[in-house]
């Protein structure tokens, strides 16, 4: 095979990738239609990523890279398509620009109406024709998803939306936060390949940089888990070498989406000595503490916001109310279900801090963060970005499945019920429970060290075994370099 076809199959393949997904986010399918769509794109996807495996060494950061802005470029060609998120988002920018504390003044707020517009609060009389609105004390409607909620988003990501409504032209409506969330993947991206080629080899980077949940969630959608994730990726690159660095950006993260506070053990991997601990744990705590008190200074009401409602709302304060803790509940009454969830949590957050990887934080925090979606099974895909930031760092693609099984309990569980929820789930534990039977199984066995001088026996293993990228060998150019 010559050295060049292995590249010309994966530029087609990414080019197939982005064109099925503008057809996706470009077309109107719904529910179930659209899984089956972003099904597609995923096994797409998974194939580009095989196929980038023979590609040359010196041709594959930029063929990432390229291939990154075409794979994020395809989330700007609709308006947001599965979420109403970022409509809060612009809200919440342009209340903070009038000054007022969005975590004081619900959008319906009467208080509130001089800053309506007829984008984020359709005409009364256009709302039966409007899709995805939501109706008003008053009799009109807006956009926004719980209007009548204070807004559920912490500091860090607060400070995202009002830069954004600061530096967006006028009328740029939510193409703005498209655009801002497209450039902060685009830096993870970047980030990830500086990480990675100083580890051996940066193709695990086309795991995020081409994987289908950052156009759609990412970009399309607009979230800010995307900062968090940024923030998290920064914090566990430099965390080994630079602990009050790293526990200041997980710091950043946690302000930023709350999730990444389930990094920290994998952050303070191996570090036994109390100093090492706090020297992570108190600047996050800090940073939290610090970008929170402006807020706390200028709003009247709680800066938690709806975050209690919210956690009622999807069911974790009552495993039985919801789908959470699913496959918890296939085995344990649904009374047990929380209790159990935050004892098995805390066993493996214990056991990533005790006997975890120091120069690879990122491998105990994948567990952690992995173990807390197969536990709570939460029914938004968008949180497991961060899985994918994590997969992409530490190669274990078997973990890859419990972000599908987010985008089935989204898009197809209100029409399936909770059953397929539950099967999602449980492939997915399978998944990764087959994925990391079968790394035991290949991995060599340990080697005894000889005395200087002596000679190895008939029978003795080679001291070096074949190291790569894990679940991916590689086959161009011999066994990638470096540590995975």
């Amino acid at each position: 095979m010559s050295r060049t076809r292995p590249l010309a199959v994966t530029v087609v393949l990414v080019a197939v990738l982005a064109t099925a997904l503008t057809a996706l986010l470009g077309g109107d399918a719904v529910g179930g239609g659209f899984l089956g769509g972003y099904a597609a794109c995923w096994a797409l996807f998974a194939a580009a990523v095989v196929a980038l495996r023979r590609v040359a060494g010196r041709a594959v950061v930029p063929l990432v890279l390229a291939g990154a802005v075409a794979v994020a470029a395809t989330g700007l060609v609709e308006a947001p398509r599965t979420s109403t998120d970022a409509y809060r988002y612009a809200w919440d920018g342009r209340v903070q620009a009038a000054g007022i504390s969005p975590y004081d003044r619900a959008p319906a707020d009467p208080e509130l109406v001089p800053l309506r517009d007829g984008w984020l609060f359709p005409a009364a009389t256009a709302c039966p024709g409007t899709p995805d609105v939501a109706p008003l004390p008053d009799g009109g409607c807006t956009r926004i998803n719980r209007p009548a909620a204070h807004t559920v988003y912490p500091p860090v990501a607060e400070v995202w939306f009002l830069l954004v409504h600061g530096l967006a032209p006028p009328d740029s409506r939510h193409k703005a936060h498209q655009v801002g969330a497209g450039l902060l993947s685009l830096a993870v991206t970047g980030l990830l390949v500086t990480v990675l080629r100083r580890r051996g080899d940066p193709r695990r980077a086309a795991l995020w940089a081409w994987c289908p949940a950052v156009p759609v969630e990412a970009v399309n959608n607009a979230h800010a888990d995307v900062l968090a994730v940024l923030f998290s990726v920064a914090a566990l690159a430099v965390v080994a070498r630079r602990r009050l660095t790293g526990g200041a950006l997980l710091g950043l993260g946690i302000a930023a989406k709350m999730l990444p506070a389930v990094l920290l053990p994998g952050a303070v991997s191996g570090a036994r000595r109390p100093r090492a601990v706090l020297a992570v744990v108190v600047p996050a705590a800090v940073v939290v503490g610090a970008v929170y008190l402006p807020y706390v200074l200028r709003s009247e009401a709680s800066v938690l916001g709806y975050l209690g409602g919210y956690a009622e709302e999807e069911g974790y304060e009552d495993a039985g109310a919801g789908g959470r803790f699913a496959l918890l509940r296939l085995v344990l009454p649904d009374a047990w279900a929380t209790t159990a969830a935050l004892l098995v949590l805390t066993g493996v957050a214990l056991a990533v801090w005790w006997r975890g990887d120091p120069e690879r934080p990122w491998r105990g925090a994948l567990l952690t963060t992995g173990a807390a979606f197969l536990l709570l099974t939460p029914g938004y895909s968008w949180y497991a970005l961060l899985l994918v930031a994590l997969v992409a760092l530490d190669g274990r693609v078997e973990w890859l499945g419990v972000a599908g099984a987010g985008a089935v309990a989204y898009l197809a569980g209100p029409g399936a019920g909770q059953g397929a929820v539950t099967a999602a789930y449980a492939t997915a534990a399978v998944l990764v429970a087959a994925g990391a039977g079968l790394r035991r199984r290949r991995r060599p066995p340990p080697v005894e060290r000889m005395p200087s001088g002596a000679e190895p026996d008939a029978a003795g293993r080679p001291l070096s075994g074949v190291s790569g990228w894990r679940g991916f060998p590689s086959r161009a150019g011999g066994p990638f370099r470096g540590r995975s």
